[in-house]
């Protein structure tokens, strides 16, 4: 049995946090920790928090407290809280929870091994917020999530100055990594078995700004189409400020980028768009959506929507659902507005009622719901190429199916009936399957009969990577047998959450 301290990260928030525990847990294992499995009792428990939203504080100081009578009965386990919350709360940390041993921010990943040995030897909390970036996270150690899909960061930080996110302030702003390093590391992890990468950054079409290239984005995305084994590109999220034509020629003229895109609106109204400081109006947004359809007729867009923001009317609102109609996007991550303390947007008249940001929230909610439905309805008997995913179905088993997106990154569910191991797809591969049924959330892909409905198989690389980190697991836990423990019972990083999943600011 292994003597190593086991750690668990619990992450929150967007996808550059889900990124970002990667790192922590490459960092932490390369410090000679090992990852917690489900129904281990972790020695170190990191929380990689969010600010976002207004009930971040509650559940991260929720969870603190549970894990306040475990760590009383087991002498030597730590607590770290990092992430965007840390750097906005420091010391309130550790001074609601005085059982926590490490707090760390945005900027200071790499210190946390460091920190922990610190509060173990002084016995006492070690807090520590860098004002600026220490390092490029790209340039340390990471235990990817995936064998077949992997995040690769093109930027961190953000130089807008929406009046509703607190990001910039703690994310700072944006640093830029050079192409070139960025396609070493993407064509590294295709030679490790990646087949599908998603560029990342608090606003990626911005990219370029720090070294004065205003076409690098676009440029980007051809020379990944240049990269032989790489078979799908996506990226999030860009803003419409910054969404120039040159990106949508990229897009539509690069085999591998995805006919996906998620181009955040927020509000409909060219006025709550001025309150919230977003530069752009009704027109140039629907504009954009215009010009993407026109060159990739078959993309699927979806979008973020907050409702409810201060100074809002119901003609303001109307306004957002005419662009929700005339858009008609894929799918619609929709918010109640909430005030974040230390935005200026929280210290503004016209706070709408929590009832009337309810009920408008709601009719928004069932206009996207009955547009996703239609949209996915158009699908039937279409054929779609899927990569064949993990863990994303969760009735997969009961009904005799699996899952995969399809390269607009709808979400797929196909019946693979009786097949032998043999025939059977892998996570990473791709299959080829006609759409029998479209949900408002999901499309459904069924055999005749019950029976198989994949047309074509490829077998990658990607699935051989991921069938031979299955079997390396399986040896470990073979050789690492455990007695029962009690976990904690917190949801931990998984895989890369299929995008877009959550807004990055």
């Amino acid at each position: 049995m292994s003597s190593a301290r086991k750690y668990e990260i619990v992450t929150y928030g967007c996808q550059m946090n889900v990124h970002d525990s990667e790192r922590l847990s490459g960092l932490l294992e390369s410090a000679g920790y090992e990852r917690a499995e489900q129904g281990d009792a972790a020695d170190v428990v990191v929380f990689n928090t969010c600010a976002v939203r207004e009930n971040a504080d509650n559940r991260l100081y929720g969870n603190l407290g549970h894990l306040a009578s475990v760590k009383a009965q087991r002498p030597g386990m730590q607590i770290a809280v990092g992430g965007c919350l840390a750097q906005k709360d420091r010391g309130e940390v550790v001074r609601r929870a005085p059982y926590v041993d490490v707090v760390f921010g945005t900027h200071n990943l790499a210190a946390l091994p460091v920190l922990l040995e610190r509060a173990r030897v002084q016995q006492e909390a070690q807090v520590e917020i860098a004002e600026s970036l220490e390092v490029f996270p790209s340039t340390l150690p990471t235990r990817r999530e995936s064998a077949y899909a992997a995040w690769v960061s093109v930027s961190v930080g953000c130089n807008n100055k929406c009046t509703f996110c607190i990001v910039p302030a703690l994310r700072g702003t944006e640093k830029d990594r050079r192409p070139g390093e960025i396609l070493a590391e993407i064509e590294a992890l295709v030679a490790e078995g990646v087949v599908e990468i998603t560029l990342l950054g608090q606003n990626v079409n911005s990219y370029g700004v720090e070294f004065g290239d205003t076409t690098a984005f676009s440029k980007l995305l051809r020379a990944c189409g240049e990269i032989a084994g790489l078979e799908r590109v996506r990226f999030t999220s860009p803003h419409p400020r910054d969404f120039t034509d040159d990106v949508i020629a990229a897009m539509a003229e690069t085999h591998n980028v995805m006919p996906s895109l998620h181009m955040p609106l927020q509000s409909g109204s060219d006025s709550v768009l001025r309150a919230m400081r977003r530069s752009y109006r009704q027109d140039r947004y629907l504009g954009i959506i215009e010009r993407v359809r026109k060159a990739i007729p078959h993309a699927a867009i979806t979008t973020d929507v907050i409702v409810g923001f201060p100074g809002e009317t119901d003609a303001d609102f109307e306004q957002t659902l005419h662009v929700v109609r005339e858009a008609r996007f894929a799918s619609a991550f929709t918010f109640q507005y909430s005030k974040r303390p230390g935005t200026p947007a929280a210290e503004m008249d016209g706070q709408v009622p929590k009832q009337a940001v309810r009920e408008r929230y709601e009719r928004l909610v069932a206009l996207q719901e009955e547009i996703s439905w239609a949209e996915n309805r158009r699908l039937v008997g279409a054929e779609v190429e899927l990569l064949v995913a993990e863990g994303e179905g969760r009735k997969d088993e009961a009904t005799h199916r699996m899952s995969g997106r399809a390269r607009d990154n709808r979400l797929v569910h196909f019946a693979v009936g009786e097949v032998g191991a043999g025939e059977r797809p892998r996570p990473g591969d791709l299959v080829t399957a006609e759409v029998t049924y479209g949900a408002p959330h999901h499309l459904v892909a069924d055999g005749r009969d019950g029976g198989n409905a994949i047309r074509t198989l490829r077998r990658l690389r990607s699935g051989d990577a991921w069938e031979a980190r299955n079997a390396a697991d399986a040896a470990d836990a073979v050789k690492d047998v455990k007695p029962p423990t009690v976990s904690l019972g917190m949801p931990g990083v998984g895989a890369p959450a299929p995008l877009p999943a959550a807004p990055v600011c």
